[in-house]
């Protein structure tokens, strides 16, 4: 006789906050993990598997199996694929208060593209209603990365987070690029200027704002040294980085040692080389946060999520799908596309007409814009008591501005055959170095205040001031900046 086989061993099921699941009353995870052990056939919070395979994907050593467990398709609230009026309420109510109010500008999308192209003429109008245009644009992206940040691992939806909200800034490098040469406006100088003001914007403007709106409610916050120490230290590498062509061009300038166009063609070779390592470094540290150090920075966010003063809100409020992610994404991407392209055109009525300098144009209207949708959600973390994400935000965005936009577009122009390189303004770099400096000391006791909020956002107006009264280059728009290439070495 044959003895019968022992009952097989249920295995528990990792929990995370990310794995299990929310029901749209709001049961708490305990609960949900004890209904998929107990109740599998019953229970309405499995993740979007079955449970056979959920015992295969914790058995399986494959990168498979851990993917499939890893990536949620479906809403919090057990929805799959699109679901229109839905998808249209989920993304009217966003995820903050901010953003429902940037949300009331989207009857400006339409009416700027119509503009544009109805009565091309009118170049003010374009540039004020294109601009306005894009933060709706830009928050869509944000909100979308979020929200399918949110069906991936903590360290890797934060890095999805990121990646996507700086698309703006991509797509507005690549335009700007792309753009022929035309008199009275050089794009390589702008798109110089707003690689700094990018940086500026997010290190000095929206890192004083989450230091401010989070001293509204409580004395100080504290945040992680791994974080805030990791962002520094690269901080100070890209500044490093970016301010080697610059300072190799203005001090062999005049010297008589090199002709005005050999000087000019070494300047471009250093700053695609520095483009090039400057790449590698970010994709180091993308590796580093990402693989070999997951697990610092997971425990750090995990925690983060206990910290969220309204969670209990976040977790009844309804969540986009994965498909719903892509097809935000989707839209969102093409509009901001069509709406940089007239936004770019207008910059030389701008520079021409209303004499407005490159300097304010690149360090601050471009940048303000560019990152609009990584503002608002930092800010929104840093209200929720939520610094470390935040402050991942924050530093994420700027060391991929530094590190990876920046020398991405010198790239791009290179094969393209443009004089773009890193040989910034003087003033721009030096206002870069110090921002870092001032920013990185604020760091250092991994606390903060309103009061430092506060002194950021002066010096970032500061700035901002200096560079409305910046004089635009000699032969503006042809030969002025040492990128200027050839045509710069016959004068």
């Amino acid at each position: 006789m044959s003895t019968p086989a022992p009952a097989a061993i249920q295995q528990p099921r990792p929990a995370s906050a990310r794995d299990t699941e929310k029901t749209s009353n709001g049961s708490n995870s305990n609960n949900n993990n004890n209904n998929n052990n107990n109740n599998n056939d019953n229970s309405p919070d499995l993740l979007p598997m079955h449970q056979p395979d959920v015992e295969r994907a914790s058995m399986a050593a494959g990168v498979k199996a851990a993917i499939r467990y890893q990536v949620h398709p479906k809403g919090e609230t057990g929805r799959r694929g699109i679901h229109p009026s839905h998808f249209l309420k989920i993304i009217f109510r966003s995820s903050s208060w901010a953003s429902r109010i940037v949300n009331v500008l989207w009857p400006v999308v339409p009416a700027a593209i119509a503009v544009r192209y109805a009565m091309p003429d009118n170049h003010l109008p374009i540039f004020i209603l294109s601009y306005l245009a894009m933060v709706p644009c830009a928050n869509l992206i944000g909100f979308a990365g979020q929200e399918l940040s949110r069906k991936v691992p903590h360290v890797f939806g934060v890095l999805v987070e990121t990646t996507l909200g700086s698309l703006v800034e991509i797509i507005m490098f690549m335009v700007l690029i792309s753009r022929p040469e035309t008199p009275g406006i050089d794009y390589t100088q702008v798109i110089r200027a707003a690689i700094l003001g990018s940086v500026l914007a997010t290190m000095l403007l929206c890192l004083g704002l989450c230091f401010v709106v989070g001293g509204f409610k409580r004395d100080e916050q504290t945040f992680s040294e791994a974080v805030s120490e990791a962002g520094s230290g690269l901080l100070l590498v890209a500044g490093f980085g970016l301010a080697i062509p610059t300072v190799y061009v203005h001090s062999l300038s005049g010297s008589g040692r090199l002709e005005e166009a050999e000087l000019l063609a070494r300047t471009m070779d250093i700053s695609r080389s520095t483009s090039i390592l400057l790449i590698v470094s970010y994709l180091v540290y993308v590796y580093f946060q990402a693989h070999t150090h997951h697990g610092i920075y997971t425990d750090i966010f995990e925690e983060e999520e206990i910290r969220d003063e309204d969670g209990h809100v976040d977790n009844k409020r309804a969540h986009l799908t994965f498909t719903e992610c892509v097809v935000a994404l989707t839209i969102s991407i093409a509009l901001v596309s069509i709406i940089a392209i007239a936004l770019v055109d207008q910059i030389v009525f701008l520079v021409e007409e209303r004499h407005v300098s490159d300097a304010f144009v690149g360090l601050i209207l471009l940048p303000l814009v560019e990152k609009a949708a990584e503002h608002l959600t930092a800010v929104d973390e840093a209200y929720d008591n939520q610094m470390n994400f935040a402050l991942s935000h924050v530093l994420g965005a700027t060391l991929q501005t530094a590190l990876f936009n920046g020398p991405l577009v010198v790239i791009v122009g290179w094969g393209l055959g443009k004089p773009m390189g890193l040989n910034f303004e003087v003033f721009d770099l030096a206002m870069l170095l110090l921002a870092i400096l001032t920013v990185g000391n604020f760091l250092r006791d991994q606390k903060s205040n309103y009061l430092e909020g506060v002194l950021c956002v002066i010096v970032y107006v500061a700035i901002a001031v200096a560079a409305l009264y910046y004089p635009n280059p000699e032969h503006h728009g042809s030969t002025a900046s040492a990128g200027a290439g050839a045509e710069s070495g016959g004068h």
